[in-house]
């Protein structure tokens, strides 16, 4: 009884009760009692029935053990069946709900940290500048470097070290630099901590930060840096808010050779992630903003703008998810610097970008032509090869996932049938009896994949006919409910004839009063039937 990864988790138990998340224990009791009495081996005589029966009553059994212990029904709710049977357990005195979450977050943190602890996390950034103009004057194309890395290493559950280094050498001036850093992270609570600072090289300092959270929806950081060159000393003080669930707003002001202070704002949801920052020094100000959409799962638009004393630009452009770990991004920019191309390769913790010069002055026909050339290729080859590609990709993966999971659902098919073999005689009795009333009666049922559906071919891999249990669950008023957030493979007599796929759905067709109806429902959306918005 595995938990799906997509839609709300934890509620096959429910499910199989035929019960609301929020039922009560004595909703809870009375549906194990009946399930129950269907299910107990002692009701069925011939062998193989006795078997079906024992297997499919101690599922119902432990449904009830889980969801009648306020403790583990609240594991559950929270985690699902990883939680019961990962070791997460519960001191005697967890008896408020809030209390309980507590201590679940506590103990799965401390898990993850036992995971993670003395394993490195890596990531770099390498920038590798082009220019063309300086190509065409025979100087070489290579503009300059620049490389940074940084490693992080979790030494325990509190501290957290992090080496970094970079390097940069710039082509027209002939010089370059480097840096190397080390950074101490201590958690000293849980609303708390303490960072210490060193780097050496182009801009050797020492500091330290802490940050501290003021409530729910607002941190405070204070951080003061001193140079090893000059002896300067700065101070940094933040504040950030949480606006909504959403967006958030900081301001900092930092004194020393520069001093300046900043307002920024951010927001991001699965669609849209957009920012806005507005910096005064005292002798320079700038502004800039960045908006980024994202058209669909795997592909996004993104537009940069820059404004200030020693700033003018604008980016457009956008990038595609190529792999699981990687994205690949291209922008057009223009402005005071120049016309650039600019190419970025991201993979897991690891960046590369290439920026490319095309021409250090403003050309009209140039700059439409950097722009409409580049996204008129895009296209075409988005049309004509990258999207056959990934179709192709894409099918091949489904077929892939069958194969593997083919021996897993001709298992849960034979269950499932086993299942329905001791509804039948029940939901027989009952479509007989609605029948002779002019109730309801469920004329043809099928779960499963989207597109099986829309084939009308219950025959097919990826559904499974599910008419006899939808009969079984008739109540004696002639109606028939399925609650939402329950995932319904999880139903006695149903399975999941597609592990992986996304969009599954439940087609019904019924009669009632002698009049034909149909209705297709999402995975975890409510059903209620009958209702007269689903009439031919």
């Amino acid at each position: 009884m595995n938990e799906s990864q997509n839609g709300p988790p934890n509620r096959e138990l429910y499910a199989l009760l035929h019960v609301s998340p929020e039922a009560s224990d004595d909703e809870i009791k009375k549906a194990y009692r009946h399930w129950a009495q269907v299910y107990h081996p002692d009701k069925h005589q011939p062998p193989h029935m006795k078997e079906i029966a024992t297997e499919n009553f101690q599922r119902i059994c432990e449904a009830y053990e889980i969801l009648s212990d306020e403790n583990k029904r609240q594991i559950y709710d929270i985690y699902g069946m990883e939680g019961l049977t990962s070791g997460l357990e519960l001191g005697t005195k967890l008896n408020k709900v809030e209390e309980l979450k507590e201590q679940l977050e506590r103990l799965r943190q401390r898990k993850e940290q036992e995971k993670t602890l003395a394993h490195f996390l890596p990531s770099g950034t390498m920038l590798a500048a082009l220019s063309l103009p300086q190509f065409l004057e025979g100087d070489g194309i290579m503009g300059g470097m620049a490389m940074s890395s940084e490693v992080h290493s979790q030494l325990s559950k509190s501290n957290t070290l992090a080496f970094g280094g970079n390097l940069e050498v710039n082509e027209n001036s002939g010089g370059g630099g480097g840096a190397a850093s080390v950074v101490l992270r201590h958690q000293m609570s849980s609303i708390s901590s303490i960072e210490f600072m060193a780097s050496a090289g182009l801009r050797a300092l020492i500091g330290v930060q802490t940050t501290r959270h003021l409530s729910s929806h607002s941190t405070a950081t204070m951080a003061v840096a001193m140079s090893l060159r000059d002896g300067s000393i700065n101070l940094s003080n933040t504040w950030t808010r949480q606006l909504s669930e959403t967006s958030s707003g900081s301001i900092q002001f930092l004194l020393g050779l520069e001093s300046s202070i900043a307002v920024g704002w951010r927001k991001k949801d699965e669609i849209i992630a957009a920012a806005g920052d507005l910096t005064i020094g005292t002798s320079s100000f700038g502004v800039s903003a960045h908006y980024t959409r994202r058209f669909s799962k795997k592909s996004h638009g993104r537009i940069v703008g820059r404004f200030g004393s020693t700033a003018l630009e604008i980016e457009v452009g956008g990038g595609r998810k190529i792999s699981e770990f990687s994205t690949i991004r291209m922008m057009y920019s223009i402005g005071i610097k120049g016309i650039f191309w600019k190419f970025e390769l991201r993979r897991g913790g690891q960046k590369l970008i290439i920026p490319i010069l095309l021409s250090r002055h403003f050309n009209s026909l140039l700059a439409t032509g950097a722009f409409i050339v580049p996204t008129s290729i895009y296209f075409v080859l988005k049309k004509f090869l990258l999207k056959p590609y990934y179709l192709k990709r894409e099918k091949q993966k489904a077929l892939e996932n069958m194969e593997k999971t083919s021996g897993q659902v001709r298992e849960a098919k034979a269950a499932a049938e086993k299942a329905q073999q001791l509804l039948q005689n029940v939901a027989n009795r009952k479509r007989n009896k609605q029948m002779e009333t002019g109730g309801l009666v469920i004329t043809k049922a099928i779960y499963g994949a989207s597109k099986g559906l829309t084939k009308g071919d219950e025959s097919a891999s990826q559904v499974v006919d599910v008419t006899v249990p939808l009969n079984f669950l008739v109540n004696d008023s002639g109606q028939l409910k399925l609650h939402e957030g329950v995932k319904k493979s999880g139903i006695m007599g149903f399975c999941d004839p597609c592990p992986g796929e996304p969009n599954k759905q439940l087609y019904v067709e019924y009669t009632y009063g002698g009049n034909s109806y149909k209705v297709v429902v999402d995975d975890y959306q409510e059903l209620l039937i009958p209702q007269e918005a689903h009439r031919n």
